[in-house]
């Protein structure tokens, strides 16, 4: 094969190459590229030979030329470039991302003669990384007040209770309904107070029996019980440096309260099976749906425990008491779904922005969640639509039924309980009750509105 043959084959295997390539002389301009080359840059050969390569806006070119100093680039100081990320600008102005090897060239004499680099398109890598960090992003962000999602006036007044318990190490307690996120409260707490750097351990207390849940609490020792094979760590000790949420303490046995009194006020457990003292350090950050006061005078709580937790009440409003934050919940939570089920569903329409509005939410936030879950399964078209959400949602369309002939709900009930006992206690001064009830005066005057308690009717209570 003669010389001038294998030019024509290098070059044909030049042009082969799916990576741009550009050889340049000592001075910078460029006297070849490649097919590839043109394609990436949108140049054409004639247009770029004998231009400088300073045309293209490398991102990573070191300008380095002083006084007394030949190299005008890094390349020519250095003799090579390996794997280095940089961009180029294309003839249309489009930024590509790409990564350069090069390599200068010398002559049989050793004399430098120009340079040659390679570039790899990378521009749909980075894209995409960039949009996966996004996605990551959004699904990691924390909208509101860590994580929980809120800017009505209601929820502004429990962020600050949040921040005023995280300063204490005082016990706290969080009344809410089921689904209204009480859970998120507590994780707040333990991410702003003091023992952010300790664990923060989780018990649910209605989901264990008696037995079951000392063991969970205090830990047991091995042959305690049938089936207790090893020493075990309790919850406590687990949570010792940090805080202990126990979610739904209104359901503990009252057996297991009185031993929960003790650990509060000496700071020591005993594993079952042992009589051995343990010391923790826990600050316990308890969680119910009922009311407790009514509990203790029934005689299903003991007194005693209920004052000894419930130094710090921060009470969470329902979700049917803060409606200004349904909209914000619910682009929160239709970013977040969309993201994960990777439809092309745009938005909300109005219509459906409506019915969440006009529903009374009796699941709260939980119940609005899974209504954007649902829709994102049954919806089919580029807006979420009526028809979409679930259907006790959508029933919420019909006329809203007087409250005689609605179902009760109990933490309702409570409630309306409550609001006429501040309303007797202060004379029908609704400032003075929003401030016994904790919530804003709006929101004393919204539940009378709602349980149809006027001022004639708390007099005559009165």
């Amino acid at each position: 094969m003669s010389e001038q043959e294998l030019d024509r084959y290098w070059k044909t295997v030049v042009n082969t190459i799916r990576d741009g390539i550009m050889i340049v002389n000592t001075r910078g301009a460029i006297v070849s590229v490649n097919r590839a080359f043109e394609n990436m840059t949108g140049y054409s050969q004639d247009e770029l030979l004998g231009k400088a390569c300073g045309i293209l806006e490398c991102g990573a070119c070191s300008q380095a030329l002083k006084p007394a100093d030949d190299h005008w680039c890094d390349l020519f100081r250095y003799g090579e470039v390996n794997t280095r990320k940089s961009t180029i600008r294309a003839r249309n102005g489009r930024i590509i991302h790409v990564i350069q090897n090069a390599s200068i060239l010398r002559d049989s004499a050793r004399n430098v003669i120009g340079a040659v680099g390679t570039l790899t398109d990378i521009s749909d890598l980075i894209e995409k990384d960039i949009q996966i960090e996004a996605f990551r992003e959004e699904l990691r962000s924390r909208d509101g007040f860590y994580g929980i999602i809120g800017a009505s006036q209601p929820m502004l007044q429990v962020f600050d209770l949040i921040k005023n318990a995280a300063a204490s190490d005082a016990p706290v307690i969080i009344y809410g309904e089921s689904g209204s996120g009480k859970e998120l409260v507590a994780q707040a707490i333990h991410e702003i107070g003091e023992r952010r750097n300790g664990p923060f351990v989780k018990i649910n207390c209605a989901s264990l029996t008696d037995s079951l849940l000392e063991s969970e609490l205090f830990g047991h020792v091995r042959g305690a019980y049938t089936g207790a094979v090893r020493d075990r760590l309790g919850r406590f000790e687990k949570a010792s440096g940090g805080d202990l949420f126990m979610d739904e303490i209104g359901d503990l046995p009252i057996g297991t309260q009185v031993k929960l009194l003790r650990v509060l006020e000496e700071k020591m457990i005993e594993r079952v099976g042992a009589s051995t003292p343990i010391p923790v350090d826990v600050r316990i950050i308890s969680a119910t749906n009922w009311d407790l006061p009514r509990l203790v005078e029934t005689g299903k709580f003991r007194k005693d425990f209920f004052f000894r937790i419930n130094v710090i009440p921060i009470h969470l409003p329902p979700l049917r008491d803060r409606l200004d934050d349904i909209p914000l919940l619910a682009e929160t939570f239709f970013r977040k779904i969309r993201l994960k089920s990777d439809k092309p569903v745009k938005g909300i329409s109005r219509q459906a922005m409506d019915i969440l509005m006009r529903h009374d939410w009796p699941g709260n936030v939980r119940e609005l969640k899974s209504a954007f879950e649902y829709a994102f399964v049954a919806c089919h078209d580029s807006l979420i639509l009526p028809a979409h959400l679930p259907l006790a949602v959508n029933q919420s369309r019909q006329p809203v039924l007087p409250e005689s002939k609605r179902q009760s709900f109990n933490m309702r009930e409570i409630e309306k309980q409550e609001l006429i006992e501040a309303l007797k206690k202060t004379a029908n001064n609704q400032s003075r009750a929003a401030a016994v009830l904790g919530v804003s005066r709006v929101t004393v005057y919204n539940r009378m509105k709602r349980y149809g308690i006027n001022t004639e009717k708390v007099l005559e209570i009165i």
